[in-house]
């Protein structure tokens, strides 16, 4: 079930407060997926392991895991790179702020939420 609810953008100020909040959910997220794709690599090298990787599907989830996982990784890492250069919560499209509501829930979020639905609907 997809949720289409919208974040409205009204609510844009970000505190230095809210940016330390932020920051901190995006290291959580950033050493989670580094650690997933080490657990995914080990799992992958692991002799009982082995016998298993002749499974085509079990490859196949591990490939789409560590995929999954890097690509959030490069976002959370892009993210943490726009708030050190001051760019960070501003919408790549629009150039207007995202909503502060969007970035606690989607702290690597590049678009605000007008902005992603037109993406999303483009697809």
């Amino acid at each position: 079930m997809v949720n289409h609810q919208i974040i409205d953008d009204r609510d844009t100020s970000l505190t230095v407060e809210d940016l330390a909040v932020l920051r901190a959910n995006l290291d959580e997220q950033r050493l989670f997926r580094q650690e997933q794709l080490e657990q995914i690599s080990a799992a992958a090298t692991s002799r009982a392991d082995a016998l298993l990787q002749r499974q085509a599907s079990q490859v196949e989830v591990r490939v789409k895991l560590a995929a999954s996982a890097r690509m959030v990784l490069a976002d959370v890492e892009a993210a943490l790179e726009r708030m050190d250069d001051g760019s960070y919560g501003v919408c790549h499209l629009c150039r207007r702020p995202i909503a502060r509501e969007r970035l606690e829930i989607v702290p690597q979020a590049r678009y605000c939420a007008r902005c992603q639905q037109v993406r999303e609907a483009g697809r």
